[in-house]
């Protein structure tokens, strides 16, 4: 959590706060209360430090960091069970707040903006200290450029090129898919492994080992 980032106003002492999350009445609505103060600290803090961020304006913003407060505060609800009490609270309770926030910032700041499955690009010009090191940096891409093609599913190659080379962020393009990080995560994981493995048998890159592949 960073310096001076806190629940606000007094709030439950320590370990005090999952029992106050999980009582009932006016116990309970006071510790959700606070823990929303917690979760628009942590959603206000992660919005102002986010370039996306600064073109959306001082409006959007704030609705932004309402629903971010929103949703983290659910989902620290939903997960009260799963707090091990190896940190503080409302350390562990911030994360939620932070994350909801990035990505309510990255779907904002990806509204309306065409996401293009399209296939590999060419390689671009790249900067070299030498023309032995452009030669072997241009080599390389291509090489590259032909594994995406040789190693890869179509699926997995455009999923790739989305998320490597077009730098679309991961929850945005799974809401536009309709599938989830997770899935989205495997086919990368997938991909790369190919990528090495097509790399290395051509000699561009050295041979892992058993226990590196696995991991």
């Amino acid at each position: 959590m960073p310096p001076g980032e806190g629940p606000p106003g007094e709030g439950p002492p320590g370990d005090d706060w999952v029992a106050r999350l999980s009582a009932a009445g006016p116990v309970r609505d006071d510790a959700v209360a606070h823990l929303h103060g917690l979760m628009l600290r942590a959603a206000r803090y992660q919005v102002g430090r986010m370039v996306e961020a600064a073109d959306l304006g001082a409006a959007r913003r704030e609705e932004i960091v309402q629903a971010a407060a929103d949703e983290a505060t659910v989902s620290v609800l939903s997960r009260l069970h799963t707090f091990e009490g190896r940190s503080r609270f409302t350390t562990w309770a911030y994360k939620f707040g932070i994350l909801h926030a990035g990505v309510e910032v990255r779907r904002a700041a990806w509204s309306g903006r065409e996401i293009r499955l399209h296939e590999v690009p060419e390689p671009g010009e790249t900067a070299a200290s030498s023309p032995e090191a452009y030669a072997e940096g241009r080599d390389l891409a291509r090489a590259a450029r032909d594994a995406l093609f040789a190693a890869l599913t179509p699926h997995q190659r455009r999923i790739a090129v989305a998320l490597l080379v077009d730098e679309v962020p991961i929850d945005v393009l799974a809401e536009r898919l309709g599938t989830n990080r997770s899935a989205l995560y495997k086919t990368l994981h997938d991909a790369r492994k190919r990528l090495r493995a097509h790399l290395s048998a051509q000699g561009y890159l050295p041979v892992r080992t058993t226990k590196e592949v696995n991991r």
